[in-house]
């Protein structure tokens, strides 16, 4: 499978804020389930000398996703204060001058966490704890602990969710009431519908995505998950900046102009956060 490393500019793209667009991207590739060492070679080889500013990995990339159960996730599973392997992300970050935001198996206080790191070359700015498990993963993973929140990065206000939170407008909408321009979202997703609600939150909410998902197959005890590919970056107004095809591997990065996030005007005279009427949702608080 080949390895195909993009750069390019939106139609209409133009500085923003910051005078200059920002680069994002995202990396899809199939990792080899259990294979930590060897998945972490793949991701360090193909983000080596990337020009960016933020490239997004899926959901548990060095581990692989389908686990027997949870003595098996404990054994694949670190603690971020002494995993080699984020200490060597850390470092490629720190080579390339970019920020990564990756999947990670957490281990962390006698609890496993399906988690998202957003890292640069100093370490951890931000750990996510997926809020909404998907499927068997309530049989082995713990359910996240801690509240949505944004990261300044550069400039570029960064929210993080993991696959399975796209189904939950309520964690986007979260973000964007935190004024995040940009959603890094890791994902494993076998089902087909994501990318295409992935456009709706970015339209609902006035924000570009990137959604990294993994390609190929998880053949396990339990059975065998067929991963979707069609990772993507998404932008304001729910328009597609770039998706992958449901099998290649590749680095993809592209501009995005900041100043499109922060217009959250759908006319003049409406906008998508200023004409909220929360008053009247109080039941999206009740279970």
């Amino acid at each position: 499978m080949s390895i195909l490393s993009r750069f390019s500019t939106p139609p209409g793209a133009t500085c923003g804020v910051l005078q200059v667009p920002r680069k994002v991207g995202f990396y899809q590739f199939a990792p080899e389930f259990g294979a930590v060492s060897k998945n972490l070679s793949r991701v360090l080889a193909a983000l080596s000398g990337a020009d960016a500013d933020i490239i997004v990995l899926p959901e548990l990339p060095f581990t692989g996703y389908y686990f027997q159960d949870r003595s098996e996730l404990a054994t694949l599973a670190e603690d971020p204060a002494t995993s080699p392997t984020l200490s060597a992300l850390v470092q490629l970050c720190r080579e390339n001058d970019f920020h990564l935001v990756t999947g990670f198996a957490e281990k962390a206080q006698g609890k496993l966490f399906n988690s998202a790191l957003l890292i640069n070359g100093e370490g951890i700015l931000q750990t996510y704890r997926k809020l909404h498990l998907f499927n068997t993963e309530s049989d082995y993973f713990d359910p996240g602990d801690r509240p949505l929140q944004v990261s300044q990065v550069d400039g570029i206000q960064i929210g993080l969710m993991v696959c399975y939170d796209w189904a939950f407008p309520e964690v986007a909408r979260s973000l964007a009431l935190q004024g995040a321009d940009l959603i890094c979202h890791p994902s494993n997703l076998v089902l087909p519908w994501c990318q295409q609600a992935m456009l709706t939150r970015c339209m609902e909410n006035g924000l570009f995505a990137v959604t990294a998902n993994r390609t190929g197959p998880d053949a396990r005890p339990r059975g065998t998950l067929t991963f979707t590919g069609q990772s993507q970056i998404a932008g304001p107004k729910g328009r597609l900046l770039h998706r992958a095809s449901t099998e290649e591997e590749g680095l993809f990065i592209t501009r995005i102009d900041l100043a499109q996030a922060r217009d959250k005007n759908v006319t003049p005279l409406s906008h998508l956060l200023k004409d909220r009427r929360p008053e009247f949702y109080s039941r999206l608080k009740s279970r």
